[in-house]
């Protein structure tokens, strides 16, 4: 272990660790107001400022200013490991979703498999379960998206920037992380500035991607930005019975800001979103099928393997969401001090048409009409009030209330390996996972409401010139309550007949339950400058998520709620007058009644069973490591960066059952190594000519996506390289070129799963495929 750390160590000093280093503009919108002087403070700390984007006197690094303490400052001057990424690298990287993040930041990823959730350092909760908080916030414009099986973003247009913070950051973003926060900062309207901004590219696979910004200035107080997007590309797979594409997605939306500052010292903020998703990804055989189905895949040229993408399911699969809602923001001065105030309301809708047949109905059949219908509605308010910088005590003081409203109807009938038509006849009778025995419903109604009141603060003493410490706290008081019941869904209008059904569970005992909690997380981060330019760092922290409730195969099943204890050393420094930067940190997480994901056996009919998910407490996990990310620009014109992260995440107290022990097991989707570099050129060929050029490289260790690490769930070690190349003609608002993505073709999988009598299953991911296009973008 000790020769595995200074391995990683002494990689961060010589490899390409990565860290974006694009400035982020100023917090404040319009052009800068007057300000008025800051009382001084008691020891008042030189701060050398870096080059300003745009600016070529120098070959000095872009400074990054980020608000993970809920106030815009320098990067390098925040305890805590931030992992930052512009506007710019998302573009050149060529990816459009948010979950895209996983190849751009080491230490973060996405699994789409078991209720779609990001995990950060290799922790994070994947549920279905409607009452189960997220481990990983991801805040979009300071809004919490929370919704279930939302990723809180649908298409990425008009991105300022993405800042990710490792670790509990409880004690000052909305809810309550154990794991981390990922906030979005979108574009944010101009005063007095007419501007435009265009972009289309055109690739294989019938790739398309659209989208534009406007914002249009309205007098000397006021600016409107809208922007839009349409994003889509053919299938990685066919469904060969139905001739059809497996694996398409397409997406579209929009999102419009009104700013007004009717004062110097009050602005308002009104904005509203809407975005589409569609995609026909659904689940192909991978192995493990019965004699039949094998010889039957066969014959219709479907070849089971870890890399097969193809299907013969006659019924066609595909997931229908979507994301939509409004904010308002306040902010006013009262004396030197801000006073910010956030109310939003928002809603989703998660429509999920999974069949699992595989081949035509008269060979096999397991659950031909398997769908749900979610949607969401939440209401939040946040109010904060802070103190200016640059005084010996700096505070911030706040609350926050969030309401989250949950609504899922779920109907699961077939044969559960018997064939559907026999002789052309259809079944009479269908086994029903979503009913109950006496009960008169084919359909599960699940409800949820999920309910947060909060206070937070924080004191920063700023002792000396070269010594400060940040204390921070919250107090939470939660209230998650869930439902079962059923109803009836029309079976004529699903399958063209009537059926009769036979339910496959029992009643719930409990058909509604309701979990209430309190919690005071903390967080304590000195600092010591030993000059303007290097910082070192300790930051202990609590996290907490609450209790809640949980119905597998309708049994009533509560869980605890989860503690984390969090211990963080860091290293923040420059170097060559700013044309080095250099970031490192070592970290050890403890947990306590993690709420874990298992897959359980439940009766399915026909003497089966089918794995579900199952969400319970592990008594013990940790998560440990190091992390290094660096930047350098040897010359005005290339800017070299890279990150690496070793993480060593596993279960160290977890029995799930009698004969389940998944002590000292890794967690899912949680890679030992992870690193990413990146190469960015630009050079003026004349003063209306430019060249630019960008090159990316991630890397993902080996993984495992079903807990205990059984083999077939395990997705080998994979490298992703993209490239960009392009022009800038017409003094430079034109931008003309190529794009290269997955370079090398590198294939993998997202997800396996042992789904009954089907076998083996995985998902196929577009991104696991070489794509080359061209693109065009124009600005004004």
């Amino acid at each position: 272990m000790k020769k595995t750390l200074f391995k990683f160590v002494l990689c961060c000093g010589i490899a390409l660790p990565c860290e974006a280093w694009a400035e982020t503009k100023s917090a404040r919108p319009a052009d800068q107001k007057p300000k008025q002087a800051p009382h001084k403070a008691t020891a008042p700390r030189t701060v050398k400022v870096t080059k300003k984007a745009g600016d070529h006197a120098d070959s000095g690094l872009e400074s990054v200013m980020v608000t993970a303490q809920r106030r815009a400052e320098n990067n390098q001057n925040v305890p805590i490991s931030i992992q930052h990424i512009d506007g710019k690298t998302l573009a050149n990287a060529g990816y459009t979703a948010l979950t895209d993040l996983q190849y751009l930041a080491p230490g973060v990823q996405y699994d789409p498999t078991q209720g779609a959730a990001f995990q950060i350092r290799g922790v994070g909760s994947e549920s279905f379960d409607f009452s189960n908080a997220k481990s990983v916030s991801v805040v979009v414009d300071d809004v919490v998206m929370d919704a279930q099986r939302a990723n809180g973003m649908i298409g990425m247009v008009d991105i300022n920037n993405v800042d990710i913070m490792m670790g509990p950051q409880g004690t000052l973003f909305g809810m309550n992380s154990t794991s981390g926060v990922i906030a979005v900062t979108t574009g944010k309207p101009v005063l007095n500035k007419l501007t435009a901004r265009t972009s289309a590219s055109y690739g294989e696979h019938n790739e398309r991607i659209l989208n534009a910004t406007v914002n249009i200035p309205l007098g000397n107080k006021a600016a409107f930005r809208i922007s839009g997007f349409d994003n889509a590309q053919d299938g990685f797979g066919r469904n060969v019975v139905l001739n059809k594409l497996v694996g398409s997605t397409h997406e579209y939306g929009g999102r419009a800001k009104l700013y007004v500052e009717p004062t110097e010292n009050l602005d308002i903020t009104l904005q509203g979103d809407y975005a589409h998703h569609w995609d026909s990804s659904v689940r192909t055989p991978v192995g493990g099928q019965n004699e039949v189905v094998t010889s039957k895949l066969n014959s219709l040229g479907i070849y089971p393997n870890a890399k097969n993408a193809d299907t013969a399911d006659p019924m066609y699969g595909n997931i229908v969401s979507e994301e939509y809602g409004a904010a308002l923001k306040i902010h006013t001065k009262i004396g030197q001090n801000d006073l910010n105030f956030i109310s939003a309301w928002r809603e989703s809708l998660y429509n999920n048409n999974t069949p699992v047949d595989l081949v035509p109905l008269d060979t096999f059949a397991y659950y031909p009409y398997n769908f749900g219908s979610l949607t969401t509605r939440k209401f939040s308010d946040e109010i904060r009030f802070s103190s200016p910088k640059g005084h010996f005590l700096e505070w911030l003081a706040g609350g926050f209330f969030n309401r989250l409203d949950a609504r899922q109807t779920q109907y699961q009938w077939g044969t559960a390996g018997a064939p559907l038509y026999v002789d052309g006849v259809p079944a009479q009778n269908l086994y029903n996972n979503s009913g109950a025995i006496g009960q008169s419903g084919n359909t599960s109604l699940f409800q949820s409401r999920n309910e947060s009141l909060a206070a937070f603060g924080q004191l920063k003493f700023n002792i000396s010139r070269h010594f400060d410490i940040a204390i921070s706290g919250r107090y939470t008081h939660d209230k998650n309550s869930q439902g079962l019941s059923f109803i009836n869904t029309d079976a004529q209008a699903v399958t063209g007949y009537n059926p009769t059904f036979t339910a496959t569970h029992n009643a719930p005992v409990y058909p509604w339950g309701q979990m209430t909690g309190q919690n005071f997380s903390g967080r304590i981060s000195p600092e010591y400058h030993f000059n303007p330019n290097v910082m070192a760092y300790f930051t202990f922290s609590t996290g907490y998520k609450p209790a809640g409730i949980a119905f597998v195969g309708n049994n009533y099943d509560p869980y605890h709620k989860e503690t984390v204890k969090s211990y963080e050393v860091g290293m923040k420094s420059e170097w060559m007058h700013h044309k080095l930067r250099l970031n490192m940190d070592v970290f050890r997480e403890d947990f306590t009644d993690f709420q874990a994901t298992v897959l359980t056996p439940v009766p399915a009919g026909n003497g089966t069973t089918i794995l579900t998910s199952a969400i319970g407490n592990a008594g013990g996990l940790v998560s440990q490591g190091v992390e290094g990310n660096v930047a350098y620009r040897p010359i005005p014109d290339l800017t070299l960066s890279g990150s690496v992260s070793f993480t060593d995440a596993h279960f160290t107290d977890y029995v799930a059952s009698t004969k389940a022990n998944y002590t000292n097991t890794r967690l899912t989707n949680a890679p030992v190594w992870s690193a990413n570099a990146f190469i960015d050129y630009h050079h003026d060929l004349t003063p209306h000519l430019g060249v630019q050029a960008h090159l990316d490289y991630a890397y993902r260790g080996t993984t495992w996506t079903v807990t205990g690490q059984p083999d077939y769930s395990k997705v080998p070690a994979y490298s992703l390289v993209n490239l960009r190349v392009s022009l800038l003609p017409l003094n430079k608002r034109l931008q003309v070129g190529l794009y290269v993505r997955n370079m090398f073709n590198q294939y993998f999988s997202t997800g396996y799963q042992l789904y009954g009598t089907a076998g083996y299953l995985h998902y196929t991911s577009p991104d696991a495929r070489r794509t080359i296009g061209g693109f065009i973008n124009f600005s004004y």
